[in-house]
């Protein structure tokens, strides 16, 4: 027997406002959101916000005193492209829930994005693939104590 149609209506704008609430949580807390990575040689932490724009460049233990022009902004670079692919990651993460189909409301198909055109083929890639080190990883004093945590 199939459900009344003032029935199936009733689920849909019920999840519709679910939907809504949840996407403006997602929104706020996106909007508060930021990535800060390490370079490979630890020489620069670049920290980027949610939009993926870089908000800050730390210049660690005086290490880009010893390096060539190059290298420093292949440190910098380095940092700040893997600080912006951890956010559109964590952007991708947070969304992908709001692509899905409907259990409830068979009606409500879902969509599908491609990230890849959104951001880029880097963010289909698998985390361990990433070069730079995530400051996220490793706790703090860890750094403090100028150990990273490698055996």
């Amino acid at each position: 027997m199939t459900e009344p149609l003032e029935k199936r209506l009733e689920k849909a704008m019920a999840e519709l406002q679910a939907a809504q609430e949840a996407v403006a949580r997602t929104e706020r807390e996106l909007r508060q959101a930021s990535f800060a990575v390490l370079s490979s040689d630890r020489a620069v932490r670049a920290t980027v916000g949610p939009q993926g724009e870089l908000t800050g460049i730390e210049f660690l233990e005086n290490k880009y005193r010893d390096m060539s022009h190059q290298e420093l902004s292949a440190s910098v670079l380095e940092a700040a492209n893997a600080a912006r692919l951890k956010m559109n990651k964590h952007v991708m993460k947070a969304m992908a829930p709001f692509a899905e189909p409907s259990s409830d409301v068979p009606e409500l198909k879902g969509f599908e994005l491609d990230w890849e055109r959104v951001f880029g083929p880097e963010v289909l890639r698998d985390d361990d693939e990433d070069t730079a080190r995530d400051v996220e990883a490793a706790p703090g004093w860890r750094d403090a104590l100028g150990e990273d945590g490698e055996d």
